[in-house]
């Protein structure tokens, strides 16, 4: 690694500077400084969360033909898809912080236990925040599974450093892997990374587009709406997405969120550009990470599909345990 980047060595790019990644040009800046990260703990509302919501977890087919979501929580799921086992961002563990005794934990128990999962062939594994990239969850599934991890830039060497033997695979906005038959591609998304106080945005972000059993599955990570740009440009590219997986959570106060996290209403914008056949809301309901109440993100998606009169079927927020089938 240069002496800069801790992460990542590699070419100056439209989005990387020789030292940091950066959004796409024209998209609004996520950096925020100390000054705003105190001005939103002072004026921040005291919403209360419940310390546990009941789940009861579900047992996955060892495979599936057709395509299957199962929801274990937050931005975790369990992507099932012509015989496929794919996770994205695993996360079992309590909290979402590099502490074991300290920073969010979880409402809702995994919809799936780790001890219940099926053969997992691959991870997308989107950025490094702690509630994304978790090194416990990582190693467990790694001798259990030994899956592909893919991921963008950057993120390869902080795996790499706890798990030297991973299967890992890294690539830039626009890069590809196969995973068996199917074939996964980074995509660009509105957001920024660390994993510490001086690592800021020296690892890259993203989304991906699977394309899996004759469907093409949109996992967005995490991400800002932006402009919109991204999303039309992903449906230019790739053509309508059969399913997307979008998060909905996270998003208050929005004059310090709205540039990294988009709203139920955003969301629904990007099914929208994407020409989505369907949608699932995740990153929502299970650690509390900003000011919303917890049921706030499920009942503002609600009441935005009635506003625009789309059939509610069309895009649900996904519960720990929950499967949607896609035949």
């Amino acid at each position: 690694m240069s002496g800069r980047n801790r992460y990542h060595d590699g070419p100056v790019t439209d989005h990387y500077d020789g030292t940091r990644f950066l959004n796409p040009a024209g998209e609004p800046e996520t950096d925020r400084s100390l000054g705003d990260l105190l001005r939103w703990r002072r004026t921040a509302p005291r919403t209360s969360w419940p310390k546990s919501v009941p789940v009861a977890p579900v047992i996955p087919d060892a495979r599936v033909a057709g395509l299957r979501v199962t929801m274990v929580g937050h931005a975790t799921l369990l992507i099932q898809a012509g015989g496929l086992n794919i996770l994205t961002d695993p996360v079992w563990s309590d909290r979402a912080s590099p502490l074991s005794f300290a920073g969010p934990r979880r409402a809702t128990a995994p919809g799936v236990a780790l001890d219940s999962l099926p053969p997992i062939d691959a991870i997308l594994l989107s950025h490094n925040h702690y509630d994304h990239l978790d090194i416990a969850t990582l190693r467990t599934l790694h001798a259990r599974h030994t899956p592909l991890i893919a991921t963008p830039l950057g993120n390869d060497s902080i795996v790499l450093r706890h798990i030297p033997d991973a299967r890992i695979w890294a690539g830039d906005w626009g890069d590809r892997v196969a995973i068996g038959d199917a074939e996964a591609h980074v995509v660009p998304a509105l957001h920024w990374s660390s994993r510490g106080l001086s690592d800021r945005r020296m690892a890259l972000w993203g989304g991906f587009m699977l394309r899996a059993a004759g469907r093409l599955i949109y996992f967005a990570g995490d991400t800002g709406y932006g402009t919109g740009n991204i999303f039309r440009a992903l449906r230019e590219r790739f053509g309508p997405v059969d399913l997307a997986l979008l998060p909905i959570g996270a998003y208050d106060p929005r004059w310090f969120m709205a540039a990294q996290h988009c709203d139920p209403e955003e969301a629904i914008q990007i099914m929208l550009d994407l020409d989505a056949r369907a949608a699932l809301g995740m990153h929502w309901g299970t650690f509390k990470l900003t000011d919303e109440p917890r049921d706030d993100p499920a009942l503002r998606l609600a009441a935005g599909l009635a506003a625009r009169a789309i059939d509610p079927a069309r895009f649900m927020a996904m519960h720990p345990a929950d499967v949607a089938d896609f035949g």
